[in-house]
């Protein structure tokens, strides 16, 4: 999984959006709050208004807002909107991808990987973004006793 730096801005975008909504926030109001640069945050905005997440007012009293409520929208569907599909294999699904015979529980494990990115990304929404009232499966999930530890080097798996 990888989150690129627009996917990141977009999170914390509509995070900051929902916790003011339905009100309205300046793409300059958002940037100096949460120290994002102005230029790319309105980048970033653009394509959450091309996807239907956030509109926009002009004027003095306009900005930018979430179209749904927070309870509606999920992070999925923003980092969609931002960096395309949660998880790609060379720049394919993960059930387009096509192998030798030899290899093909490789592709099983990319689908795999691909359902527990969903299992966050889907089920989180912004309005839990903004309180940390999380659906069971996800605080399960940071209750993990090494979910914060970073994995380097040889690892070994669970036995049966």
């Amino acid at each position: 999984m990888h989150v690129s730096a627009k996917g990141d801005y977009a999170a914390r975008a509509v995070t900051a959006l929902a916790a003011r909504y339905p009100d309205r926030a300046s793409a300059q109001a958002l940037a100096d709050a949460h120290e994002l640069p102005r230029k790319f945050l309105e980048a970033v905005l653009a394509d959450l208004k091309r996807a239907a997440i956030v509109s926009s007012t002009r004027g003095a009293d306009g900005g930018y807002a979430l179209r749904r409520p927070p309870s509606q929208i999920t992070l999925g569907e923003v980092l969609r909107a931002i960096d395309g599909p949660l998880a790609d294999v060379h720049g394919l699904r993960p059930d387009e991808v096509s192998y030798a015979a030899d290899f093909r529980h490789l592709q099983e494990v990319w689908v795999a990987a691909r359902a527990a990115v969903r299992l966050v990304f889907d089920e989180v929404t912004l309005d839990q973004l903004v309180t940390g009232d999380f659906h069971a499966d996800v605080a399960r999930m940071l209750a993990i006793t090494d979910a914060w530890d970073p994995r380097t080097g040889p690892q070994s798996p669970r036995t049966r």
